[in-house]
Formats: C-alpha cells, sequence, structure tokens
C-alpha cells in the first residue's frame, strides 16, 4: 500500500464506556466476526494478537469492517486509543 493510501479509521463510542468502535472504511474480514476474551493461539489472529499486546485491552470483536476493543477500567482511552488505531493500519498495511 503506498504512503498515502492506508484506509482511514473513525472511532466511535458503544453503549459500553471500556468499549470503542474503530471502523476501517474497508473489508478487513471476509467471515463471520471473532471475539477474543484472550490473546488467541499464535499464528491464529495476527491482527488480534497485536491489538492484544496494546496495555490494557481486555477483549475483542472483529467483524467485516471494524474491530471493537474493550480496555480495562483502570486504562484511560487517551491513553492508548493512538496506539490502537496505528497498531491496527499497521497490520492491514502487512496484509496488503
Amino acid at each position: 500500500m503506498a504512503v498515502g493510501d492506508e484506509p482511514k479509521i473513525r472511532i466511535t463510542g458503544t453503549p459500553n464506556p471500556n468499549a470503542a468502535k474503530f471502523v476501517v472504511e474497508r473489508a478487513i474480514f471476509d467471515e463471520e466476526g471473532r471475539s477474543y476474551f484472550e490473546p488467541p493461539a499464535p499464528g491464529e489472529d495476527r491482527l488480534a494478537e497485536r491489538i492484544f499486546q496494546v496495555r490494557g485491552v481486555r477483549a475483542l470483536f472483529l467483524a467485516d469492517n471494524f474491530v471493537t476493543v474493550t480496555k480495562e477500567d483502570d486504562v484511560g482511552w487517551p491513553d492508548i486509543i493512538d496506539e490502537l488505531r496505528e497498531t491496527i493500519l499497521e497490520e492491514l498495511a502487512s496484509t496488503d
């Protein structure tokens, strides 16, 4: 993917203040959604593995063109939101 061609990510809230939805402007999954309440087995889902490496991530739901991240209560969104966005973009770029 050329510089400047990376997909845009829109971040929206959810009814749960500890969850945020990272909506990508293109599809990122061809299959049904997946939920994780702990990191997946190595090699099972590289994007989920990388997101769980961000301090404070408690759970994930991945589907179609979005990733919903649930964080721990003691971690603030300002502390992790940029790292989560970058992690998603980096992983998407590595699969293109």
